[in-house]
């Protein structure tokens, strides 16, 4: 009984804590409502960080990631992808749903850019964007460079980074950092090198950094996955990136 009082105390303390941080945001892409965040600081003239999140649409580590994003001085929004009755409830629909928006990766650059007008609405300086994403986020802050999005750099966090070899590989003005986990098995050597040769075919400024002994999603802490040494390492390269950027 105690333990069931004091997680439930724990809940109501960390669903308190992100409503006093972000604040929702409803917008829209066609008939389509999506529902993203903005974090408490929105209106503010500062610089701004888009964050796409993981498969299963906004999380906690998106929300922390913005509530620690205000902290260094952005304005940070959360995106909402999928849209109103679209969010995942399974591991399947996930899959499902993320899979449509890698396939048809232009749908996936509009509700990007959706996103970041959002943004620009709550403050950020249009010169001084950069988006994050984790997972399928991840993949999404590529698609920001590959179709060269107004942002000035992207990062993504163990992204899938391949693409149909069948795109032409183009220019790219954005700057790139990729934070690959060295055991994720959803990431192939093929896929690896692809990804480099598509930056150096595009004459992009990036960096890949690969973390020893981490799966997937390392950085999560709900996830069996989570390394947290590599996680925190993985959070300050992304500040650092975000600095040399936007301040």
């Amino acid at each position: 009984m105690i333990r069931s009082l004091l997680l439930s105390s724990f809940l109501m303390t960390s669903v308190t804590f992100f409503g006093q941080n972000l604040k929702p945001v409803a917008y829209q892409d066609g008939a389509q409502k999506l529902n993203g965040l903005v974090t408490s600081n929105a209106g503010k003239k500062l610089p701004g960080v888009l964050i796409l999140p993981a498969w299963k649409g906004i999380d906690d580590e998106a929300k922390t990631a913005a509530a620690e994003l205000e902290k260094q001085g952005y304005v940070a929004f959360i995106a909402d992808i999928y849209g109103e009755g679209n969010i995942p409830t399974n591991m399947d629909t996930a899959a499902k749903n993320s899979g449509y928006y890698k396939k048809n990766y232009e749908a996936y650059q509009k509700r990007i850019s959706l996103a970041l007008e959002e943004l620009k609405k709550n403050g950020a300086i249009p010169e001084k964007i950069a988006v994050i994403g984790y997972c399928f986020g991840g993949t999404g802050a590529l698609e920001s460079a590959r179709g060269n999005l107004p942002v000035v750099g992207v990062v993504s966090i163990h992204g899938s980074i391949g693409k149909d070899q069948a795109r032409k590989n183009g220019p790219i003005s954005t700057k790139i950092l990729v934070e690959n986990p060295a055991d994720d098995r959803g990431v192939s050597p093929e896929d690896y090198n692809n990804l480099v040769k598509e930056m150096n075919d595009g004459n992009a400024d990036w960096q890949i950094i690969t973390y020893a002994h981490s799966k997937h999603t390392f950085t999560d802490p709900k996830s069996p996955d989570y390394n947290e040494v590599m996680a925190k390492r993985a959070w300050n390269h992304t500040l650092m990136f975000l600095k040399e950027l936007l301040k």
